[in-house]
């Protein structure tokens, strides 16, 4: 019996090993210290430590109450790298502050705490539910014309929209109903995003009010939309961490109608709130070797053109058209689909989730050493 116990005992032992947490790897020129600065955000700062700058928490030694409501760090905060103790940990130090003569009175402004990421890249995708169905804007209120009868607008611009109400307030932003967000995996369609234009203020309510724009981030036409701004302080303090089941989503699109995108843009992902993203969530970026990438390469040109948009394909010429025809521009054999199924995922960047929907969600491109393309491959980090 006894002999059975040990036995249970030293196969157990390098199980508990093998399940222990791997503590996130130090850079080799990690300072000891580093005082925060304005402009910093939590994923910078922990750049300067951390090999993968995503996993401050586990450094932090944070548990998952803190993880709900993470402590705030400010600007002239001191951060120190503590190297002691078994394992390596920030923590923040307060120094102490010698005034010298000659004093002069001042009233200090309320320090704001360092986000993880900047906000202004993301807040306007946190005020509005930018995934809609085919009919959701249809109801909200539409400009219906330009001052000087102009084409397209944009910042100062005046123009007039219906169906406004005084008791949503002067302040709105402008959208445009853009693509059908497809599953490459399913082609189910997840909903469509609404493509951010804009903000607006009210000069005058009537049954036809007039409006100002105020900012513009694309050119804006008569027949798009306004919602109400919120009027809540949005939350910029996630805190990045791997999910706790297994995923694999897509990029289904990138903001802005492009095909190709790079780090500090915004991407959504094939996958929402019931597949179990969450907000602060960390995913790898592969490029998938195997999937439509390749085709939407090698087939006819694809998508919507012209100013608004249209089903209708884009013109296509075929192989007749050489005009090169010498034998020293001979065409290379074409891949084949059996040659690109054996080519291997790579990965090569990382996002982070800033807001889910139920079979969607946007995130921010953290890192990235190569463009990243729709249809590119997402998996825990």
């Amino acid at each position: 019996m006894v002999k059975t116990i040990i036995s249970l005992i030293l196969l157990l032992t390098p199980l508990s090993g093998a399940l222990a947490a791997v503590q996130p790897a130090l850079k080799d020129n990690a300072p000891d210290r580093y005082i925060v600065v304005e402009g910093d955000t939590l994923w910078s700062i922990s750049g300067r430590f951390l090999q993968n700058p995503w996993q401050w928490p586990e450094i932090w030694k944070m548990n998952q109450e803190q993880i709900k409501n993470p402590n705030r760090i400010y600007p002239g905060d001191v951060i120190v790298l503590d190297r002691i103790a078994q394992e390596a940990r920030l923590r923040v130090v307060q120094l102490e502050t010698v005034r010298r003569q000659p004093e002069v009175r001042s009233t200090p402004l309320a320090a704001k705490p360092v986000p993880t990421i900047s906000p202004s890249i993301i807040e306007p995708f946190l005020a509005k539910p930018l995934i809609v169905g085919a009919a959701e804007l249809d109801s909200a209120p539409r400009i219906t014309a330009t001052q000087e009868n102009r084409v397209t607008m944009g910042a100062g611009a005046i123009a007039y929209a219906s169906g406004m109400s005084k008791e949503k307030g002067p302040q709105w932003q402008v959208f445009r109903r853009g693509d059908a967000l497809i599953d490459p995996d399913t082609r189910e369609t997840l909903g469509y995003e609404a493509v951010y234009l804009g903000e607006a203020r009210v000069e005058k309510f009537a049954e036809e009010s007039t409006i100002q724009i105020v900012k513009s981030a694309q050119e804006i036409y008569v027949g798009d939309r306004l919602l109400a701004t919120a009027r809540e302080t949005p939350n910029f303090g996630y805190v990045p961490r791997a999910p706790e089941k297994p995923v694999r989503a897509r990029i289904v699109s990138a903001y802005g109608g492009l095909s190709e995108t790079g780090p500090l843009s915004i991407v959504t992902l094939s996958k929402g709130s019931r597949d179990g993203l969450e907000v602060g969530h960390v995913l790898a970026i592969h490029r998938s070797q195997s999937t439509a990438r390749y085709e939407l390469r090698t087939s006819p040109l694809w998508g919507r053109q012209g100013v608004s948009g249209s089903d209708s394909p884009r013109p296509y010429y075929g192989e007749d058209v050489t005009p090169r025809d010498s034998p020293l521009y001979q065409r290379a054999a074409p891949v084949t689909d059996e040659q690109i199924a054996k080519l291997p995922d790579e990965r090569y960047g990382l996002v982070m989730v800033f807001r889910t929907f139920d079979r969607a969600a946007f995130a921010l491109v953290m890192q990235a050493s190569r463009q990243v393309s729709v249809n590119d491959l997402l998996t825990n980090p």
